[in-house]
């Protein structure tokens, strides 16, 4: 059959593709995406207290895919509700709620391999209910409401191009692992397993496969940020493919959204890490009796920070903790707000870093 966008897709052609899609100039960008891939992973590293990029950039990823659904809210409430949601708004819940199906599914692919399974456990988590595989139609449709892609509807199809986009993805074959990973996302998107989520849910998988890999050992890939920059060429490929079994445009958009990424995330890191040493400066030579390597960690980790944090952290006890925030309010590094009956102290510099283009604080 013929795809028509409106038709039900059920004869998406299996994996691996039938064309040999490691071209030339594919494999060129492949080396490319690898090297700033290697970059990346390295300024990790530099990082002595890994919590503050595990703490920070998921929270950048979370906010960006859930945008790229139109599920929009801002860093400043992602932080602040990082770590009690029950007074946020729905969207701000719905991206924190990323950001944990990502740390849960980089804690299950250490002791399970990534299926099928997995993917369903980070769209359930995400969304926040319990569901399935989709058991009816669904329809794609762009900014003009024009069905643009209908995935396959029938259930029993569904699952078995799930089954074959699960061995896929741990096929012994010659692939090279960015390659594989753009092929999978983009099967993935066209089989549209779940009614909902299914965009975030592919996106969490691609993070997840790198640090299957090993291409990754923390998840700091804030992919979605070049989507959102790109937004028309990710789904302008994703369709290309389906409408005309375009590979080289979608792998080459893919792999040209890594490399960017990775070199953005590698300047960031290197940005965050600059700014946490310039703070730790300031506050030995303004408030040296209260300076601690673990207290200048505590406001980078979370750029919302509470009394109770410090406390949390066995820095202080809480009248010495408020004390402690207090003086770096006077000395300019943080800056104390109310919100309803608490108190938060924010790190100004870092949430300026973190919404910045050009790295500036």
């Amino acid at each position: 059959m013929t795809w028509q966008a409106n038709q039900p897709y059920n004869d998406l052609p299996l994996l691996p593709p039938s064309q040999d899609v490691e071209t030339k100039a594919i494999l060129k960008l492949c080396v490319e995406a690898r090297a700033s891939l290697a970059g990346l992973r390295q300024a990790g590293e530099l990082i002595p207290n890994q919590a503050m990029l595990i703490n920070i950039i998921p929270l950048l990823e979370a906010q960006g895919s859930s945008e790229i659904e139109n599920i929009v809210t801002t860093t400043d409430k992602l932080f602040q509700y990082a770590y009690d949601d029950s007074h946020s708004d729905h969207a701000t819940k719905e991206a924190l709620r990323y950001r944990t199906a990502l740390y849960q599914g980089i804690q299950a692919i250490k002791t399970r391999p990534l299926t099928a399974n997995t993917a369903l456990d980070v769209c359930q988590t995400i969304k926040g209910v319990t569901l399935g595989v989709r058991t009816g139609n669904v329809e794609l449709r762009n900014h003009l409401g024009q069905t643009t892609y209908t995935p396959p509807n029938d259930t029993a199809t569904i699952h078995a191009l799930l089954a074959n986009w699960e061995q896929f993805l741990h096929a012994d074959d010659d692939l090279d692992p960015l390659v594989k990973m753009a092929i999978a996302h983009y099967q993935f998107e066209a089989i549209h397993p779940y009614f909902d989520g299914n965009g975030r849910t592919g996106r969490v998988i691609n993070i997840l496969y790198l640090i299957d890999k090993g291409l990754l050992d923390l998840p700091i890939l804030y992919l979605s940020r070049y989507i959102i920059q790109n937004k028309a060429g990710y789904y302008q490929g994703l369709l290309g493919v389906t409408e005309r079994s375009d590979w080289q445009t979608w792998l080459s958009y893919m792999l040209t959204a890594i490399k960017d990424t990775s070199e953005w995330t590698t300047a960031k890191i290197l940005a965050i890490k600059e700014l946490h040493q310039h703070t730790a400066h300031i506050i030995k030579d303004k408030a040296g009796q209260i300076y601690s390597r673990e207290l200048v960690d505590l406001i980078f980790e979370q750029p919302y920070c509470r009394i109770g944090n410090v406390v949390d952290k066995g820095i202080a006890k809480r009248q010495t903790a408020s004390n402690y925030l207090s003086k770096l309010v006077d000395i300019g590094i943080l800056q104390e707000v109310r919100a309803g009956k608490e108190k938060l102290f924010i790190n100004p510099a870092l949430m300026s870093l973190l919404q910045s283009h050009d790295n500036t604080w």
